[in-house]
């Protein structure tokens, strides 16, 4: 992807970051959602001379950030491209928050492992695949607890950010996803990313 590419995508979260702000379906859950974005990107701006990401990660990135903001602007349960799916697939809910924890593996385990590898903290493939599995379980964990502690505090209003929908089992499909998200980004991806990693030293 070139830079100009590149710059275009992040214009279009930027504007997607605005757009979804303007009016929200809840305006504490939309601030929840799109927290992430708010946090990393200036990150990413940051450190990207002294440690730019390869361009497929990057891209990743970029789309993991328009799901959450969607997410955020809708909330999950409310999401049309989810009451979509649910018709199509014939389910009970909306299943569009799977689609967010399924990139909350994906994403966060390719970036562990391209951190992992290109800061030469393990030496092998395998290696590293493993560990980056386990920084995105490890996220997904955290992710269900800071949900658990806003439903603690913030109490029926927290209904939309958890986004159940009467689901008991939610928390664990959740970080099923999750795995799932990690599993197919070793599995498919971590070629690829060598192959960039290989470019770009």
């Amino acid at each position: 992807m070139s830079a100009l590419f590149m710059s275009g995508v992040w214009t279009v979260v930027g504007v997607a970051l605005v757009v979804s702000g303007i009016s929200p379906y809840e305006r504490n859950t939309w601030w929840m959602e799109v927290a992430p974005v708010v946090l990393v990107v200036p990150v990413l701006w940051c450190s990207r001379q002294r440690f730019p990401l390869t361009p497929m990660l990057m891209g990743l990135i970029a789309l993991h950030a328009l799901v959450l903001i969607v997410g955020g602007a809708y909330t999950y349960a409310r999401v049309p491209f989810g009451f979509w799916m649910q018709d199509v697939l014939h389910l009970s809910r909306n299943p569009y928050d799977k689609i967010g924890h399924f990139m909350q593996g994906f994403v966060p385990a390719l970036a562990a492992r391209e951190v992992l590898i290109r800061r030469s903290w393990v030496v092998r493939s395998d290696v590293a695949g493993v560990l980056a599995l386990c920084v995105a379980m490890t996220i997904s964990a955290l992710y269900e607890l800071v949900e658990w502690w806003a439903a603690l505090a913030l109490g029926q209003g927290a209904e939309a950010f958890l986004g159940t929908q009467g689901d008991v089992w939610d928390t664990q499909s959740d970080m099923f996803f999750a795995l799932i998200g990690a599993l197919v980004a070793m599995a498919f991806f971590a070629r690829m990313q060598d192959e960039q990693i290989r470019r770009m030293e």
